[in-house]
């Protein structure tokens, strides 16, 4: 078996011939293009793909390989995965694939004929081979061509640099020196996850957060590493749909960076010196951008849209949400440009190499141990928070909004590691609460936007005036709930090891 480790990166068709006066290329050694042609095979029922594996033909130099890869490592454009690699004779022999899984799959899906051709892919492929460091070598392969299934073609232009030899650590360099000239993007989806996707003729919709991966015997780098790389995964998913018209693809994007920056919070004693100054100032220009946006589609589907069903055909509240609109596509316009801005490319890349080192530092508590001394202490600061927030203070509200956030997303990431009830316990009240209170931060921040379309014009001052009338009682609810919500926060015991 040998181990596939490679970074893939996004690049746009017109930045190509940059990519090949780049002076790293020119200093590389050059290596025959080649032209190649895969077939990628699956059941009928898609078991290879739903136990992520992926089996493939290629032909290249005359002559035909078969390759079978398992799922392993990926974010932030890094994957390390497992990569079995022979001749093709014409029939299928999996007999060198050692992951016994993996072998009885495969076999039993052949003996039975269930092998079908599920797409193919065809590229011209530019090579290179650096070598960053003394003992490393590095191929840096550029890929230009199409995936085609079920009739239908999708460009295909990415960027592999993939370790040949020596330290991985050399991929985050390369691609480090490429980014912080290039307009190149993390790329998360292998070529084999793009082609299922183009033939199921499935649209792209929007990820959200999926099950903790931290396990209990993990240490606690390790336990970040994975955590990072789930985030990163996710913001990358969702920021494939940023120019679809569902605003739930920002929401997701926004929900994965707040995460990033909660476990870079919650795992910072451990986090090597420098790494959370360096990445946060990108990160944090992105979030307000985001942010930004995700306050208009908030007031045009939750603030505005409601008062309009409950007055069809009202002109004054029709000329307000049409200016609403206007301003939430002005927002949304900003987001590619600020999504691909090189800081935070840069900032992926940091993280991703955090995540893929997991360096063991010294005297470091065993995981269960940290997790309750960060726990502990992020549920007394929103403890504390809650006690302040008593007399409803917007300021103070949004203090506490954040507070419960954090606590959350903490308790989340270590969920495995959790008593059940416990945990079933803290979720309850803090998703209540954080559910509360988001929605007063949505209409305590109504009102500057609104502002902001009015132009001088009465029927629109009219229109915000009704919006408002009818949130009235919505308004008093919510502050109910916040107070028995925070009543809750204060009673909510220690959260356990299970």
């Amino acid at each position: 078996m040998a181990e596939e480790i490679e970074i893939k990166l996004a690049l746009p068709e017109p930045s190509q011939r940059a990519l090949l006066r780049h002076p790293l290329l020119r200093a590389a050694e050059r290596l025959p293009t080649r032209k190649l042609a895969s077939i990628y095979y699956d059941t009928p029922a898609l078991d290879l793909h739903r136990r992520g594996i992926a089996l493939r033909t290629r032909r290249q130099a005359g002559r035909w390989l078969q390759t079978v890869k398992c799922a392993g490592f990926a974010g932030g454009g890094l994957s390390q995965r497992p990569e079995w690699e022979q001749p093709f004779s014409g029939r299928f022999d999996f007999s060198a694939v050692d992951d016994a899984e993996a072998r009885e799959l495969l076999e039993r899906a052949r003996d039975e004929g269930r092998l079908e051709v599920v797409f193919e892919t065809v590229f011209t492929r530019r090579s290179w081979r650096l070598r960053p460091k003394s003992g490393s070598a590095v191929l840096l392969m550029l890929d230009h061509g199409w995936i085609a299934a079920s009739g239908r073609r999708e460009a295909l232009g990415e960027i592999e640099i993939e370790l040949e030899e020596g330290d991985p650590a050399c991929l985050f360099d390369v691609a480090r020196v490429l980014a912080a000239e290039l307009p190149l993007q993390p790329e998360q989806r292998a070529k084999a996850e793009r082609g299922y996707r183009l033939r199921a003729c499935a649209p792209l919709v929007p990820v959200k957060a999926t099950r903790s991966p931290v396990r209990p015997e993990q240490a606690p780098l390790e336990a970040f590493a994975a955590i990072a790389v789930d985030c990163l995964a996710q913001f990358q998913a969702n920021a494939a749909g940023i120019g679809e018209p569902d605003a739930e693809f920002v929401h997701q994007m926004r929900v994965a960076l707040r995460r990033l920056r909660s476990a870079l919070r919650l795992f910072r004693p451990l986090l090597p010196d420098g790494l959370e100054a360096a990445v946060a100032p990108p990160q944090r220009e992105l979030a307000a951008c985001l942010g930004r946006a995700r306050d208009w589609d908030v007031l045009a589907e939750v603030i505005l849209a409601p008062a309009v069903r409950t007055f069809p055909g009202e002109p004054r509240l029709a000329a307000l949400a049409a200016a609403v609109e206007r301003r939430r596509l002005a927002a949304r316009a900003d987001l590619p440009a600020a999504s691909q801005a090189r800081p935070f490319i840069l900032a992926q890349l940091d993280i991703a190499a955090c995540a893929f080192r997991r360096s063991v530092v010294a005297d470091a508590p065993a995981l269960p141990e940290f997790a309750a001394r960060r726990l502990a202490r992020l549920r007394r600061k929103a403890m504390a928070l809650a006690q302040a927030a008593q007399d409803m203070d917007a300021q103070r509200l949004h203090g506490l909004r954040i507070g419960v956030k954090r606590l959350r997303y903490a308790a989340e990431f270590l969920a495995p590691l959790l008593r059940r009830r416990d945990l079933r316990k803290a979720l309850e009240v803090l998703n209540d609460l954080q559910d509360s209170l988001g929605g007063l931060n949505d209409l305590a921040r109504a009102g500057p936007l609104l502002a902001q379309c009015l132009d001088d014009d009465p029927r629109l001052r009219e229109a915000v005036a009704l919006a408002g009338g009818w949130h009235g009682p919505r308004h008093a609810a919510l502050q109910d709930r916040a107070r028995r919500g925070m009543r809750r926060l204060l009673r909510l015991p220690s959260l356990r090891a299970g």
